[in-house]
């Protein structure tokens, strides 16, 4: 039985079993009656650290007894051992060596928030998109038997990923490999909970065991010569199953499915994952966990406290900041909470608006549109390829839906985006959330290619708010244009701007001018725009909120290549094809030959920090932008010396 925790630990557990981990080796030279102690202070320590550090939480204290029980049984990292997403991979970094890193995570410096092959061998796979597990670890085990290793492999993957239809095109071809291939739903959908115990432990017992599996497989093999007589036994061990266990699609999908059985029971697993070693072929063990385990409030709230912000002290003095009332400022919105506000009130004078997302609902900013409007409100799990043609066939039919989405995801969609949307010019409106780079996430979650693979699809119309006001006129510019439309926004808070209640659309593809210099131009796209101002008054440049990267204000991209010496585009995307590279090819087209510099990502995947730590290490903060252009100016000026 799980010990249960009420509050965080601020001070550092006494952990002396977990102390001796350095490793799975020596996890697995402890006694089997020792683990139990095991799990609980592991999931004493991860409570501290995540406490300590900040970052994913729930999911993590649900697989503290599967993750002691996968290294014990299993010969990581000889084994492999592929986790999906990583939220639920802290216990197996704590486990593998990084105990005392822990602190570390998701800052600067530090461990990364999710499974990475160069911080570990024990990561074998780098994952942050969800559903990926499967595919990999198939791969992995085809390439065992080319190389004639002896290696098991094992793929845990939630129930959360595997409502993605890569899971399921992975599950469909193992079966027709013969792999030696372990698949682990971690199932904290509690909806299947009664299932746990009883008949379903009893028969999963049962279907492990090496003496049923025998007669199994020895009796495929006899019954061959008789199709009938198989046909006949092979359904009725089907039926048999599905009396007690939900697994009946996994069967005729071709593996060998084992549970529910209740992740938590730690000598259970032990015992059932001993069995299934010594198995063959493509299995699937269906383990039901609660997110949260061992902490009330989390197994209360398992969405609530998904992850965690860094824990003060209680006893911590607060610093009084005396303040007039009449001069305080309202709190910053959040651009995901500007994005909530819009599609509330739009969808109060706009009938036909429909929202989507790929299960994203509380990180997109749409609990309170689902709740006042349920009947027009649609989470379609991990499945981003279908939100996006889901949307296409609404459109079809005089439906307006806005598709929230974040930038990476919207990656995986990219075929749907072009074929199913632009392809057809559809009317339907994509909230671009988590644009550019988004801190302690790292790389696999950044926004950092939109711009780039948005612009060069026909039809498409791309939009770059600089403030939060601009994002809520944006939006209701972006749906109420016909056709194809995107709006990119990024993680956090904007500067503080006044939002104005009344929606007011923006003329297409006009730019507007927020300061004017000489000799230099700044072209902004997107939130940098406070940084571009303050650079720009140490180097008296010109600033312009561009708005709109397709269709490009050209006409005022000729005026500011008319009137000045060197042009600088800013943006939070890479430079390979971005917004940057639309201006320089207008430039190109139209025969104007003039100094212009790219300032934006740079073509290489930004570790994870905080928000600014990586602008800094891009060069794209104030600091940055005036000392890029003060050299590139140094640099024209000794060229032109040179050329008189």
């Amino acid at each position: 039985m799980a010990k249960t925790f009420n509050d965080i630990p601020l001070i550092r557990p006494e952990t002396p079993l977990l102390d001796t981990i350095d490793n799975p080796f020596h996890l697995r030279e402890l006694d089997e009656d020792q683990l139990l102690e095991l799990a609980d202070e592991l999931r004493a320590y991860l409570l501290f650290s995540v406490g300590k550090s900040g970052g994913h939480f729930g999911a993590g204290l649900g697989t503290v007894e599967l993750t002691i029980a996968l290294h014990y049984i299993f010969n990581t990292p000889h084994d492999r051992l592929v986790w999906d997403v990583g939220h639920q991979a802290y216990p197996h970094k704590i486990l593998t060596g990084r105990r005392d890193q822990m602190l570390s995570i998701r800052q600067a410096k530090g461990l990364s928030a999710f499974p990475k092959r160069d911080e570990s061998q024990y990561d074998t796979f780098g994952v942050g998109h969800s559903s990926t597990s499967i595919s990999a670890a198939l791969g992995m085990a085809l390439a065992a038997t080319m190389n004639g290793e002896d290696k098991k492999t094992v793929a845990v993957i939630g129930d959360g990923a595997m409502t993605a239809g890569m899971a399921f095109e992975a599950l469909n071809h193992t079966a027709h490999t013969d792999a030696d291939l372990l698949v682990i739903l971690n199932d904290n959908n509690m909806s299947i909970s009664h299932n746990v115990g009883g008949l379903a432990t009893y028969f999963s017992k049962i279907w492990s065991s090496r003496f049923y599996n025998t007669i199994r497989e020895g009796g495929k093999k006899v019954l061959r010569s008789v199709p009938s007589a198989a046909t006949f036994v092979r359904k009725t061990e089907e039926h048999l199953k599905a009396m007690v266990a939900p697994g009946i699609v996994f069967e005729e999908l071709g593996f060998n499915y084992i549970g529910p059985i209740d992740g938590h029971n730690l000598p259970l697993l032990v015992q059932t994952l001993r069995n299934l070693k010594a198995l063959s072929g493509p299995i699937l063990l269906h383990t039901i966990t609660r997110k949260g385990k061992g902490f009330a409030p989390a197994e209360a709230d398992p969405v609530g406290y998904h992850a965690l912000n860094k824990i003060e002290p209680k006893n911590k003095p607060k610093v009084a900041v005396s303040q007039p009332s009449s001069t305080m400022k309202p709190p910053k919105q959040k651009y995901q909470q500007v994005f909530g506000d819009w599609l509330c009130d739009m969808a109060e004078k706009e009938p036909r608006l429909v929202g989507i997302t790929p299960a994203m609902c509380e990180g997109s900013g749409m609990v309170n549109f689902a709740k006042h409007f349920p009947d027009r409100f649609h989470d379609v799990a991990i499945a981003e390829q279908h939100a996006v043609t889901l949307a296409a066939g609404l459109a079809c039919d005089g439906i307006k839906p806005v598709v929230a989405i974040y930038s990476t995801f919207l990656q995986r969609a990219y075929d749907q985006l072009i074929h199913d949307v632009a392809l057809q010019n559809l009317d339907v409106m994509f909230a671009i959330d988590r644009a550019g780079l988004v801190g302690e996430d790292g790389p696999s979650h950044a926004g950092s290619f939109d711009l780039t693979y948005l612009r060069c699809i026909p039809n498409m119309l791309v939009m770059t708010p600089s403030d939060e006001n601009e994002t809520r006129q944006m939006l209701y510019t972006g749906f109420i244009h016909k056709g194809p439309s995107a709006v990119r926004y990024p993680r956090g808070t904007g500067p503080g701007v006044v939002i104005e209640k009344d929606m007011t659309a923006f003329p297409i593809g006009k730019g507007v001018i927020r300061r004017e210099g000489s000799q230099i131009a700044i072209l902004n796209f997107g939130t940098l725009l406070p940084a571009a101002l303050e650079a720009a008054e140490h180097l008296n440049a010109t600033v312009v909120d561009m708005r709109f990267v397709k269709p490009l204000d050209t006409a005022l991209v000729d005026k500011l290549a008319s009137q000045h010496q060197l042009l600088v585009t800013l943006e939070e995307n890479t430079t390979q094809g971005g917004a940057g590279s639309a201006v320089s090819e207008h430039l190109a087209c139209s025969g104007i030959a003039m100094p212009i510099m790219h300032l934006g990502l740079p073509d290489k995947f930004m570790d994870h920090g905080s928000h600014q730590q990586q602008l800094i290490a891009a060069g794209l903060d104030s600091s940055g932008i005036q000392y890029a252009v003060e050299q590139r100016l140094g640099e024209l000026e000794s060229i032109q010396n040179t050329a008189s």
